[in-house]
């Protein structure tokens, strides 16, 4: 009988214990957590029941016992913890963005291929039943050809310069905020489910509050603190026009600073036949439109499609969410380590396409002018 797989995760703030429980919810055995303090660290193993000999990352990556890394930290440490993890034969998944730079998710790409290791990305939006159905609609061809995709991605977690993050700090989050990390989701499920690719962009960002609180330690919203006052060097609102290599054109706004929108993920796809759109906040349905009539789509329905049925872990009108995305995402990620070929897992490829899309905004909005997104090809 084959051995459960032993999973390590460096990194314990917001989306750490969402790895590990999607980790055990996929059959695998959480051998060591390890936080940003030993002490952190030492308390994380009496609530997770974690091996407490391991002390650092170093260790974990280390452990015999370890066949998965999950890197959940701030984002400057993902290339090199990434990098120590598949050079020690371990396979990894790593949160966006998978590097600060596209030469860095570059050389993750080359030595997962040369370690021959499993090396994916969370873009777990894609693992939304509804987002499967719109995809498959796309590829049949019932949408026609597609001339307009647009949509949004908003949230106010930083509306308030009371508000502070390490994300905001570009030594530690990188040089693009909220495009590198909620714009980077809405692009992959775009071109996901399109399957076309953006080609040429223009770009314009805004950092609404210059100044905020710092605060230590908050990977999301901590209101209130104590520390000095700090210049912003990242934005908070990104907006871009883009057009891809399907002859579409489109548009994406951005923002971390919208009062009332909490996770706000809506995108549309407009062909000359039909035109679909999904929201994140309300993922049971799809909204399809036709010139004569328009229909919703629920989640569970026997006419969905296959590649939608796959994804349903509950019965129509038990709603599913993001931690079921999560789940099926590291579901397939250890079926891949497996030996299985789960159709649209996104791997560090994407990872570095995602990066590559953000040094194309940021170059855009520097100079003003329109940029193209140069294709990955071999890293």
């Amino acid at each position: 009988m084959r051995r459960s797989l032993g999973i390590g995760i460096i990194g314990a703030g917001f989306i750490g214990p969402v790895h590990a429980r999607a980790a055990r919810l996929a059959g695998g055995n959480l051998v060591g957590v390890v936080g940003s303090s030993p002490g952190r660290t030492r308390r994380l193993a009496t609530e997770f029941g974690t091996d407490p000999a391991v002390a650092s990352a170093e260790d974990l990556i280390a452990h015999p016992q370890v066949d998965v890394i999950h890197i959940c930290t701030p984002n400057h440490l993902h290339v090199p913890l990434a990098e120590a993890a598949l050079r020690a034969g371990k396979h990894v998944v790593c949160e966006k963005p998978l590097a600060v730079s596209a030469s860095g998710a570059a050389r993750l790409v080359r030595l997962a291929d040369e370690a021959g290791r499993v090396a994916v990305v969370p873009f777990v939006y894609r693992f939304y039943p509804t987002v499967r159905e719109a995809r498959e609609m796309a590829r049949r061809g019932d949408l026609g050809a597609v001339r307009l995709i647009h949509g949004t991605y908003l949230q106010d977690w930083l509306s308030d310069a009371a508000d502070y993050s390490w994300r905001v700090d570009a030594a530690l989050g990188g040089a693009s905020r909220a495009f590198a990390d909620i714009g980077s989701h809405w692009c992959d499920l775009v071109e996901f489910v399109t399957g076309q690719r953006i080609t040429r962009l223009t770009a314009r960002l805004s950092t609404a509050l210059a100044e905020r609180r710092r605060t230590a330690g908050a990977a999301f919203t901590t209101r209130g603190g104590s520390g000095p006052v700090a210049s912003v060097d990242t934005e908070d609102i990104a907006v871009v026009l883009f057009e891809t290599d399907g002859g579409a054109v489109g548009t994406v706004t951005v923002s971390q600073v919208s009062p009332g929108r909490k996770n706000r993920l809506w995108f549309e796809v407009d062909g000359s036949a039909a035109a679909v759109a999904f929201s994140q906040e309300e993922p049971e349905r799809l909204w399809v439109g036709g010139r004569d009539s328009s229909m919703l789509l629920t989640r569970g329905s026997p006419a969905n499609s296959e590649a939608s049925r796959r994804f349903d872990r509950l019965p129509a009108g038990h709603p599913q969410g993001y931690l079921d995305c999560f789940e099926a995402f590291v579901s397939d990620a250890y079926r891949a380590i497996a030996g299985e070929e789960p159709e649209g897992l996104p791997r560090f490829a994407d990872g570095w396409r995602s990066v590559r899309i953000t040094e194309a905004v940021l170059a855009s909005a520097r100079r003003g002018d329109w940029r193209e997104v140069e294709p990955c090809g071999a890293p």
